[in-house]
């Protein structure tokens, strides 16, 4: 069976082909009686417009570029999930970019342009603000969502103050009577990791008689969350760990329970994002929830009313965070 076209929807309707497309494109002028009477052909015959060949028309791809580099943080599923069904949901076309190991962010451009997309939204807490300025320096309509907060941002940023997390975490530790802690982040170079330590160590300074150390993952990923740990383990751990990141702590969770050791009756954990594994019964990890679904809806919101006003004033917009009690922390004193 051949394909439906836009010439069989003009036969049938007895209209022009022109008067199809503009009956198919938004704020096209076309009257009501014909849009009525295209539509009811093209339902008779099933034809459905190529979106493709409509943006010749409008000029508009539609096409948001999804950019993001750690594919193996099971957080960014739930991300990839909420952005898709989101642009869809506005008749907007997800375009999914994997900038792992990607260090130029002119490649991402160049990448970029060639399907010319209406913006980009950069989903990454460990990607360079450098990309995001880069897509802003080629007139992409960009969003910077889970990247630096900055109180005079350069692109639109959308997250959590990391920095307040780190210190949230440290409150929590103390509240609950541990003395000896340590802070266990994801790779030294992104913001994130740099932002949380900050904020983690700045609030244990405040408190006499409290040890704090610092250490590194490679990535924010189950194993190297495990591999950091069992080395710590070699030594004389903490009382209690922020680690930065919910995939870290569940990894160190694996290291701690294979040197038999017991959680929280050896050692506490309190991890960052509240990712739906954190839940689950066999794990039930202590965390601070950030707010990945308001964090999705703000985003999609701005890049869409960025493709009407390109050039909006850069705003910076923070989300809350809260604790998520389980059971990797004592109870408190």
């Amino acid at each position: 069976m051949s394909m439906v076209t836009l010439k069989d929807v003009a036969l049938r309707a007895g209209v022009s082909r022109s008067a199809v497309s503009r009956a198919f494109t938004d704020g096209a002028s076309v009257s009501p009686g014909m849009r009525r009477r295209v539509q009811k052909a093209a339902a008779e015959l099933g034809y459905t417009p190529n979106a493709l060949a409509s943006s010749l028309t409008t000029g508009r791809t539609r096409l948001i570029g999804l950019v993001s580099n750690n594919f193996h943080n099971p957080i960014f599923l739930e991300v990839f999930d909420l952005l898709t069904r989101g642009l869809q949901e506005r008749k907007l076309r997800p375009l999914l970019v994997n900038l792992t190991d990607e260090t130029d962010p002119a490649n991402s451009v160049r990448m970029l342009r060639q399907y010319s997309v209406d913006g980009v939204i950069v989903a990454s807490s460990t990607l360079s603000p450098g990309f995001s300025q880069a897509f802003k320096d080629a007139g992409l309509p960009v969003v910077h969502s889970f990247g630096k907060h900055s109180s005079s941002p350069q692109v639109h940023v959308i997250g959590i103050d990391n920095i307040e997390c780190g210190r949230i975490a440290a409150r929590e530790l103390l509240a609950r009577g541990y003395t000896r802690l340590a802070f266990m982040g994801g790779p030294e170079t992104a913001t994130s990791t740099q932002d949380r330590q900050a904020g983690f160590v700045a609030e244990l300074g405040l408190h006499d008689q409290v040890e704090c150390t610092c250490s590194f993952a490679d990535a924010y990923t189950f194993q190297a969350g495990r591999r950091q740990m069992l080395e710590l383990l070699r030594g004389e751990p903490a009382e209690a760990y922020f680690c930065g990141d919910d995939v870290l702590s569940i990894g160190a969770l694996s290291a701690i329970h294979d040197a038999g050791l017991e959680v929280p009756g050896d050692i506490g954990i309190i991890g960052l994002n509240d990712m739906e594994m954190a839940g689950w019964e066999s794990i039930a990890l202590t965390t601070i929830r950030q707010p990945v679904r308001q964090i999705i809806s703000s985003s999609i919101e701005l890049i869409e009313a960025m493709m009407d006003e390109p050039d909006r004033y850069p705003e910076a917009r923070l989300f809350p965070c809260s604790v998520i009690e389980r059971r990797t922390l004592r109870d408190r004193k």
